[in-house]
């Protein structure tokens, strides 16, 4: 029959097949058996014999360094609704205040300019950039438009960032991550710690292969290359550079850090720094606290230590395009445009993790085509089992005992592969996880032909790997409840509430005071009363406005507070009230500033808007040491009503006037355009650390000259009134008063 030879050509085409197939899986697992030995030998020798010697280093040991400023890169191209949840997030998550993040938008996307508008009105260390093209460009050619305009804020604010760390706007990160960024920043190149995507429901196989191949690989196979060869790869997330990686990688490109022209610029950097003999590392490290009952509330099967490490979460695509999409853009980087850009000029070992990046253009289709070939064998043996009088064809494989030995390391090293997933998956996840990943295989398989096959279409329509464009991936975000918040015009709002018209809003702004921001000249003008300036503050805000009376503070809550935290976020203890203290301040108090109070006072707090100068004449009189412009302010008032040159009734008034009319240094560098708002916080970030005075580490740090600062200190002079001038004022017998006190 003519079918019976058709299909007996067919099983012998099929033969040679399953033996190329046999043999080039046969090398991929024997290649993937070497990694798993040596991470396995490494693990064993460092338990038997280095950390008898030397302890693990602890988490508290990231608190020693001072925080150095960090800045964080996020690129966004239509990322609406995002950034400001990675902000929240960030805000109060992050053990460290140090830190800004910049974000690069497009001009051509209002939409998320327009969300990051909102994020930046609440969070001062939040930057908009704007891309000098419009978007979409290649994710590198936004993070240089970033970069640079981290350099120019670094100029503006006299400050120089240490590590610039690469993050992606649907991140979650780790509370201790900037932490031990800052610990090692000063001693590595590029550091990067481990990605462990989110689960999704189990049945959802698309987004869930991502973790078992990011468990693996950042379980395993990185740790065991920069072993072997010193050079980590970025993962594109979690990725710190130090200052001294930042600068070499401009000067390499000419003033271009990001190759534009790289759809995986991340990957391309580890290996352009290792060439400059750069140092990388891939930090895999548990912060594991004092538990004082050991009750284990993880998943089956989970490691303390493995699910302990400081990583970065994120949810990964959940549709099948999308992955495809995705992992071509990886392919065409790493493999394609990575040969192009590198080639095999590296030493062996650097060259043989290289053919370990590159080996998937082959792995893929093989990985595929051994599934079809199991598809297609199956059916053969099924249609033998239901049709007994269906020809028993002779095995195509039949005396061939080379194959069988191959076949059979071939099934071994299958078991070993799925043995080592298990492992590393359960690791983090548990063992249900660790379990599901085996079938979740084949759909792995399945998803990277599909992406193989789109990157090859991709090149040849483009004639060159590197003309092949940008193709961004969506990604979701966890839901953390409250909503963005952007800050009403404080101008608009004082209209609105009738404390000025719009007529003499517009004249107190044409003729605002020198060394004055609006609010407080038309305070000093008598337009407005502190009381109508901090009650659209508070509501702008969200918090509840009261009077404040700093003579009335007691030595406890003031000693709850220590003077350099006190001065710092310019606040006054007040009371506590169920637990939490509640602090004092003129001016809105940023999420990242109010979780660090909370973090350096070991207690929950939060805060109230007092009247213009009400916390500043608190401040002054109880942690500033050395101010004695008044003696007391306050018993000179009282002193005066006493002896009759006042009345009491004048008190109060006179109290007011007194405190609504005080400067801060800071305000008048800023009225005056000396520093913008964002770069004066930057400073006082650093200024908290040195024991100066705000002046002398001003001019320390070449911010203002000694002659600048000087003058503006007269200016602070002029512009808020003594107690003294305003008692001159009211009656001529002051001065006796004065001396007799």
């Amino acid at each position: 029959m003519w079918w019976l030879d058709a299909f007996s050509t067919y099983l012998y085409g099929l033969s040679v097949v399953v033996t190329v197939i046999a043999v080039l899986i046969l090398f991929s697992g024997l290649d993937d058996f070497f990694i798993d030995i040596v991470y396995w030998v490494r693990r064993l020798w460092r338990a038997l014999f280095v950390y008898h010697t030397r302890e693990h280093t602890r988490y508290h040991e990231l608190y020693r360094p001072l925080e150095k400023p960090l800045a964080i890169m996020v690129p966004a191209w239509q990322e609406t609704g995002v950034i400001g949840h990675m902000a929240e997030l960030v805000a109060t998550t992050l053990d460290y205040e140090n830190y800004h993040i910049f974000v690069g938008t497009y001009p051509n996307d209002p939409d998320t300019q327009r969300d990051v508008d909102e994020v930046c009105a609440r969070f001062p260390n939040v930057h908009k950039v704007i891309c000098a093209r419009p978007g979409p460009t290649s994710k590198a050619d936004c993070l240089n438009n970033v970069l640079d305009a981290i350099l120019q804020f670094e100029r503006r604010a006299h400050l120089n960032f240490e590590g610039f760390i690469l993050h992606d706007a649907e991140d979650v990160v780790c509370e201790h991550e900037l932490r031990l960024f800052n610990y090692l920043v000063h001693r590595k190149d590029l550091i990067q710690i481990p990605v462990y995507p989110f689960e999704r429901q189990w049945n959802n196989f698309t987004s869930l292969h991502y973790l078992d191949e990011f468990a693996e690989l950042h379980g395993k196979d990185i740790p065991v290359r920069e072993a072997l060869a010193g050079q980590v790869p970025s993962a594109g997330v979690g990725t710190c550079f130090s200052r001294r990686a930042v600068l070499a990688l401009i000067e390499d490109g000419n003033g271009i850090a990001f190759d534009v022209q790289s759809l995986t610029e991340d990957y391309d950097i580890g290996l352009r720094l290792k060439a400059r003999g750069m140092a990388e590392i891939f930090v895999r490290f548990p912060v594991l606290r004092y538990q004082r009952h050991a009750t284990q509330r993880g998943q089956l099967g989970q490691s303390r230590r493995d699910s302990s490490v400081i990583c970065v979460r994120e949810y990964f695509p959940d549709r099948l395009a999308t992955a495809v999409r995705q992992k071509s853009r990886w392919i065409i980087g790493i493999v394609y445009q990575g040969y192009r850009t590198h080639g095999w000029r590296h030493g062996l070992v650097l060259n043989y993790f290289l053919w370990r990046d590159r080996k998937g253009a082959i792995n893929n289709f093989v990985s595929f085509a051994a599934m079809l070939i199991m598809l297609q064998l199956a059916v053969i043996l099924l249609l033998q089992m239901v049709w007994t009088g269906m020809p028993r064809f002779v095995s195509i494989f039949e005396g061939q005992r080379w194959f069988d030995v191959i076949l059979v390391a071939n099934i071994a090293l299958m078991g070993n592969r799925m043995l080592q997933r298990i492992i590393f998956v359960s690791g983090y996840y548990g063992v249900k996880q660790g379990l599901l990943s085996i079938p979740r295989l084949l759909w792995g398989n399945l998803i990277n032909f599909l992406a193989n096959w789109r990157a090859i279409r991709q090149i040849i329509k483009c004639g060159d790997p590197r003309r092949v464009a940008w193709d961004k991936t969506t990604h979701d975000f966890p839901s953390i409840g409250g909503e963005n918040r952007a800050k009403r015009s404080l101008d608009d709002m004082l209209v609105a509430n009738g404390a000025i018209s719009a007529a003499e809003l517009h004249e107190a702004q044409l003729h605002r005071i020198d060394g004055l921001q609006l609010g407080s000249s038309m305070i000093h003008e008598g337009r407005i009363t502190a009381e109508q300036l901090a009650t659209p503050i508070a509501e702008q805000i969200g918090v509840s406005c009261e009077s404040v009376d700093p003579a009335t503070l007691s030595c406890e809550l003031l000693n709850a507070v220590p003077r350099n935290i006190a001065l710092h976020y310019a606040v006054l203890p007040l009371r506590v009230e169920g637990g939490v203290l509640v602090l004092a301040s003129e001016s809105y108090i940023d999420p990242v500033s109010l979780a660090a109070i909370a973090r350096q006072l070991g207690r929950r707090v939060r805060y109230v808007i007092a009247y213009k100068g009400q916390v500043t004449v608190g401040l002054r009189r109880w942690y500033a040491h050395g101010h004695h412009s008044d003696r007391d302010p306050c018993h000179l008032l009282q002193m005066a009503a006493d002896r009759g040159l006042i009345t009491h009734d004048r008190v109060p008034q006179l109290w007011n006037d007194y405190t609504s009319r005080q400067v801060m240094l800071g305000e008048i560098l800023v009225a005056q355009g000396h520093l913008d708002e964002v770069a004066f916080r930057a400073l006082l970030l650093s200024h908290a650390r040195s024991e100066q005075r705000l002046g002398e580490f001003l001019t320390g740090q070449g911010v203002i000259s000694p002659e600048t600062l000087h003058r503006l200190l007269r200016l602070q002079a002029s512009l808020q009134p003594s107690v003294t001038s305003l008692l001159e004022q009211e009656c001529a017998t002051f001065e006796p008063l004065e001396r007799a006190s």
